[in-house]
């Protein structure tokens, strides 16, 4: 990749990338990392390898993705096999893909009670992984209305989950 190529991608499109790497793993170091990473990779690549088939920030937010699915396959490999000197209990490891697997049960109900356009826009970018630009498309709006919409989809799922911790808390006292 040329220089003067790489310095335009770098400048308009660093800030959208770190964003779209926290919504995958909302820890600003890591979402900082994989970005540089992401651009280091862009800027070594052999010639040709972005093709111009999409948009250069489509590009760049796959090969961000790529990344953090790679670190999170990393991070597994690692706590795969316990630390022979940390010893966690059955129970421990038996309670997390339950309170894991209620939390999705309770958010998907929350999402087939979620009003439309709140819930398909939600779905669209989280489960289709697609940028608000195309939901925009897809609705015949703008990308600013997909923005705001996917916000209040999210406010209104928080605000259904909070409701409901605090109902769960204040039944068990």
């Amino acid at each position: 990749m040329d220089k003067v190529l790489y310095e335009k991608l770098w400048n308009t499109c660093t800030m959208r990338v770190f964003s779209y790497v926290m919504t995958l793993c909302a820890d600003r170091e890591l979402a900082e990392e994989i970005t540089q990473e992401t651009f280091y990779r862009a800027w070594t690549s052999e010639k040709g390898a972005f093709r111009g088939e999409s948009d250069a920030l489509t590009w760049l937010c796959a090969i961000a993705k790529n990344l953090f699915y790679d670190e999170q396959r990393r991070l597994k490999r690692q706590t795969a096999l316990p630390d022979p000197g940390e010893q966690a209990s059955q129970a421990d490891l038996t309670e997390k893909p339950v309170i894991d697997g209620e939390m999705s049960f309770r958010i998907h109900t929350i999402l087939h009670e979620l009003s439309e356009p709140y819930r398909e826009v939600f779905e669209l970018r989280v489960f289709g992984e697609l940028s608000f630009r195309q939901i925009g498309q897809i609705f015949q709006k703008t990308e600013t209305w997909a923005r705001v919409t996917y916000h209040r989809a999210r406010l209104k799922i928080q605000e259904q989950l909070d409701s409901g911790n605090a109902g769960r808390q204040t039944g068990r006292s």
